[in-house]
């Protein structure tokens, strides 16, 4: 015997899953990665927007597309050009997953992406919701892709007040996705539901009055939409407080060095910086924090404040012109004795015109584009 409440969430469930197909196959956006079905296109895509928005992701998307239009293409090029083209992203390991993982699907499925869930999820840095689409939109199959917008546009429209941060809630809208996923279309209804949460079921206040669901939604009809979805608060990230050394050499070359190819930002190329301790002059310990690594500066005039938060750091960065008895490079890149103290290991000299070489994070981007810049003006 069905009882009453069961009908009724049948019947919305109904409603949802028609309404919200017929709106988006009427009102989809043309994007990149709709243009076809091809697998790989969308692996790559679904990793870009992982952490970005869609309007900022596209250009990233295309270039991308344009430099490795193939998987064979991607598996076959460095990891310094990949890194490069990555740039301003953020997030680095998720390209170097993505190129391990393009690699290993060379070697092992003969170039193919895998179709089904137990293959995908031994490739690096795919997880389940990436495995949901791929599988969804790539190769019509009836997995779920849940994320945020997902989990947004469920917690409204049934009114459901579980804590989106806790797998148990990932788990359970899974298994609500499974069940309202029309059969023949699940590509289509993966990419209904990011469409309506990025559009329409917004984070703060959504735009209800154009919702294809609005009439059957629990949570408007309640008027908890805003409420909802209920998500306990992650834990802030640490600050750091780091100096950075602006060190400047002929021809406005500037000193750079290459991080550890293990822990964050992995392999990118970076200013030389250090934590600062509350207590100590900022220009004197920069100095000697240098020395300590083998490079021989003087910190002069400040030239610049700049942040940038991770997922789990928050840098507060003041940046410091320096010069010095610090070697030149020779012709292959390594440094030279002759113009004074050689370089360490990992650093090197870099003009404004190999910018485009290295792969740097955005926030030494910035400095280094305010100090060409003020030398072009």
């Amino acid at each position: 015997m069905i009882h009453e409440g069961e009908r009724e969430n049948k019947v919305i469930s109904a409603i949802f899953s028609e309404h919200l197909l017929n709106w988006y196959r009427a009102n989809k956006r043309e994007l990149p990665w709709r243009k076809n079905k091809d697998p790989y296109r969308i692996w790559v895509s679904e990793i870009m927007l992982q952490q970005t928005r869609v309007d900022a992701a596209i250009p990233y998307y295309e270039r991308f597309m344009e430099r490795f239009p193939t998987l064979e293409s991607l598996a076959d090029a460095p990891e310094e050009e990949v890194l490069k083209l990555w740039e301003g992203l953020g997030y680095y390991s998720r390209a170097r997953n993505l190129h391990a993982a393009v690699r290993e699907v060379r070697e092992k499925y003969g170039g193919r992406v895998p179709d089904t869930p137990e293959e995908l999820r031994k490739l690096k840095g795919i997880g389940p919701y990436t495995v949901g689409a791929i599988l969804s939109i790539a190769y019509d199959r009836p997995e779920p892709a849940v994320d945020g917008n997902v989990m947004r546009v469920l917690a409204r429209y049934f009114c459901l007040y579980d804590d989106v941060a806790k797998s148990a809630t990932r788990s359970k809208m899974e298994h609500m996705v499974r069940e309202l996923m029309p059969r023949g279309a699940p590509g289509d209804f993966t990419q209904a539901m990011m469409e309506l949460g990025a559009l329409i079921c917004t984070p703060g206040t959504p735009h209800c009055l154009i919702c294809p669901v609005m009439e059957s939604c629990k949570g408007r009809l309640d008027g908890v939409e805003q409420e909802l979805p209920v998500k306990s608060k992650a834990k802030p990230p640490r600050v750091e407080n780091r100096l950075v050394a602006l060190v400047t050499g002929e021809n406005g070359r500037v000193l750079v060095r290459q991080r550890p190819q293990r822990g964050l930002l992995a392999g990118l190329w970076e200013l030389p910086h250090v934590e600062r301790p509350a207590e100590d002059e900022a220009r004197d310990f920069l100095q000697e924090s240098l020395r300590a690594a083998g490079v021989h500066v003087r910190a002069g005039e400040w030239f610049m404040h700049v942040e940038h938060t991770f997922s789990h750091i928050h840098w507060n960065m003041e940046v410091y012109v320096c010069n010095g008895s610090v070697a030149a490079d020779g012709p292959s890149g390594e440094s030279s004795e002759a113009a004074g103290a050689a370089l360490p290991p990992g650093y090197r000299w870099m003009e404004e015109s190999e910018l485009d070489r290295y792969a740097f994070p955005k926030v030494f981007l910035r400095v280094l584009e305010r100090y060409w810049g003020a030398g072009s003006e």
